[in-house]
């Protein structure tokens, strides 16, 4: 078998999407802010964006673990080691827990499927970034360990995502100091990926 698609994705394709999520994301944030404040408030209770990405996470974690004959839904298949036996057993477990999840977590369902979703997207930015050359791509992983961090937070105690939301919103300043930092975080990951990762 050969490498992985996560393995084969270059350090500059992972900084051209993360800096597109936090320029856009912040851009948003300092252009909109009361807007963004009142919607950032209501999601951690919206079932319906609850539900959507929750079922995002999940196809995309089955499709880590799908068989390796079904073509095109292989695509993504991983090797997990000695885990590999537990394989058929996850693929079941997986829309079986979604289900269940759905009927059943009527409280921030969005926050614990916004933890499962940023699970799954650190992996292909450390993978983009695993023990490539320039230094600057420490810019990725400090970024993906801390998405990683705040997803398991978000997962196993999702009020936290509500209390950040509160804490964030609570002040002008503190807002417009978040946006304007993810914003020049993001101008800084654009700028490297273009200068220094090009061929990465």
């Amino acid at each position: 078998m050969g490498p992985h698609p996560y393995e084969s994705i270059p350090l500059s394709v992972a900084g051209y999407a993360m800096a597109a999520y936090l320029l856009g994301a912040h851009g948003l944030m300092a252009w909109k802010a009361k807007v963004c404040k009142e919607w950032l408030i209501k999601l951690p209770r919206h079932h319906t964006a609850g539900i959507y990405t929750l079922a995002v996470g999940m196809s995309w974690f089955w499709l880590l673990i799908a068989p390796d004959d079904m073509g095109l839904l292989s695509f993504l298949s991983m090797d997990i080691g000695e885990f590999n036996a537990v394989k058929p057993w996850l693929r079941l477990f997986v829309p079986i827990a979604f289900l269940g999840m759905v009927l059943y977590v009527k409280e921030f369902l969005f926050v614990r499927a916004l933890g499962v979703l940023a699970l799954m997207v650190t992996g292909p930015l450390l993978a983009a970034s695993f023990n490539k050359d320039p230094a600057t791509r420490l810019l990725v992983p400090i970024f993906s360990y801390l998405l990683l961090t705040k997803g398991l937070f978000w997962v196993g105690m999702p009020y936290t995502f509500r209390d950040l939301a509160t804490w964030a919103t609570a002040s002008d300043k503190r807002w417009r100091i978040l946006s304007f930092s993810g914003l020049g975080y993001g101008a800084l990951t654009l700028l490297c990926a273009v200068l220094f990762w090009r061929g990465h």
